[in-house]
């Protein structure tokens, strides 16, 4: 194994709720109330459909995708959504400091450094630069055809987060450790908040698919697991020393388009501390119906 290089789980796919546009020659993030499902390929700037897209869409009313039915693929919480607080050189797009709270990795002229983690609102450095939240959740859509292929949804909102954290955390509880053979959805949720002057936020949350009763659902995931002869403590063994394997777990190719759609400056000033560092809200002229 290379060392220094993050082994993730491998990727087939996005899920998003939003897109990078192109504004008076910039390209900034726009905010959306649906999911998009999409390839890893880009045309003329814009990520191509993904054919579960269109699939599921053709299931659901209201012209829009707001449920993804979805399997994990570790029963632990912190394999299926990695979030850390992260802060991007705009410039070169490479990761200058990421941490937990506790302690955090920066890097330094002189490699990279082991420091004590405030988080964003008490460091001055993230504070300036605009440091925030950065998850990554991985999951795999009902009807993937690669068994060990997943779709990531990325984001720096703290609604789909700290909602995606719990779940996780509660769904692997009450299963008996088992997270990974239930039925289970993503579905989008809407609040409104001061920061958001009272207008929609849409935020992602993990749920017990639609139709099916929770008990039997646990029952079933129960089932599956003592006639699977999957090694899952296996998997999520090498998934650690992967992951563990790399300073950082974005690739250099991956740099330029996370800064991009997500610690994006416009006129002159970082949006990291305006409502680009919430989920997303919705375009003015899609409400909700």
């Amino acid at each position: 194994m290379i060392k220094g290089l993050a082994i993730t789980p491998p990727v087939i796919g996005r899920i998003a709720i939003g897109k990078v546009v192109e504004k008076n020659g910039k390209r900034l993030p726009e905010k959306d109330d649906a999911f998009t499902i999409t390839t890893q390929v880009q045309q003329r700037g814009e990520w191509i459909l993904h054919p579960l897209h269109n699939a599921l869409l053709a299931q659901q009313d209201g012209g829009k995708l707001r449920s993804i039915p979805v399997t994990l693929l570790f029963n632990d919480p912190d394999l299926n959504l990695r979030a850390e607080y992260s802060l991007f050189d705009r410039t070169t797009g490479r990761p200058v400091c990421v941490g937990n709270g506790d302690v955090a990795r920066r890097s330094t002229q002189d490699g990279f450094k082991s420091i004590t983690c405030p988080g964003p609102q008490q460091c001055a450095l993230g504070t300036e630069l605009g440091c925030k939240p950065y998850g990554r959740l991985n999951v795999q859509i009902e009807g993937q055809e690669d068994d060990l292929g997943s779709f990531m949804f990325r984001t720096t909102g703290y609604n789909s987060i700290r909602t995606l954290a719990a779940r996780l955390q509660y769904l692997n509880a009450v299963s008996g450790g088992r997270a990974r053979y239930l039925p289970l959805s993503l579905k989008l949720r809407a609040k409104s908040t001061t920061q958001s002057h009272r207008a929609p936020v849409y935020y992602v949350d993990m749920v017990i698919r639609d139709g099916l009763d929770s008990k039997q659902s646990l029952l079933q995931a129960k089932e599956l697991a003592e006639q699977s002869n999957e090694r899952v403590d296996a998997l999520e063994a090498a998934a650690r020393i992967g992951l563990g394997n790399g300073a950082f777990e974005e690739s250099e190719e991956e740099y330029a388009e996370v800064v991009e759609e997500f610690y994006p400056i416009e006129d002159g000033k970082s949006m990291a501390s305006s409502d680009a560092s919430m989920d997303f809200q919705p375009i003015p002229s899609r409400r909700v119906g």
